[in-house]
């Protein structure tokens, strides 16, 4: 069953994110505390699948959930292949909205500097949120609605 394996949050963009226990996700905000988090944006949170940042530990780098800035980890969903539009249920109550795959990096991200490249331009996804609630690891990620 696909579920959220990290919650993640940093108070200054470009930088790798903290695991923190739980957060709160704000309808049309984002992720309460991360300084991504805006209403005036179609990128209130990021997630990123654990299978993506393993693809990065298998050619030797150290890394792990938060340091490709993501607020929410998960496992077992492609969230990559999830066409803009679909909606994906986390929990019971949350609701997030695909709105971007990947990113152009242009001034490039602390991770990229570390290691010399990022798996965010082609495997990160950005999500608005539609209906918000607490997240914490453990809690399911379901397909919702597909566009």
């Amino acid at each position: 069953m696909a579920s959220i394996i990290a919650v993640c949050h940093s108070s200054k963009k470009g930088t790798r994110k903290t695991i923190m226990p739980e957060g709160t996700l704000k309808e049309g905000y984002g992720l309460i505390g991360d300084a991504h988090a805006d209403s005036n944006t179609h990128r209130q949170v990021s997630l990123l699948a654990i299978e993506s940042i393993n693809k990065m530990r298998e050619l030797g780098f150290d890394v792990g959930p938060g340091d490709f800035a993501e607020n929410l980890t998960c496992e077992s969903i492609d969230v990559a292949s999830l066409p803009i539009g679909s909606q994906v249920c986390i929990g019971d109550k949350i609701v997030l909205e695909i709105t971007q795959i990947g990113k152009d990096c242009h001034t490039r991200c602390a991770i990229y500097h570390q290691l010399g490249q990022c798996i965010m331009p082609t495997e990160g996804v950005f999500a608005r949120v539609i209906k918000g609630g607490q997240v914490k690891p453990g809690d399911t990620i379901r397909l919702l609605k597909e566009s």
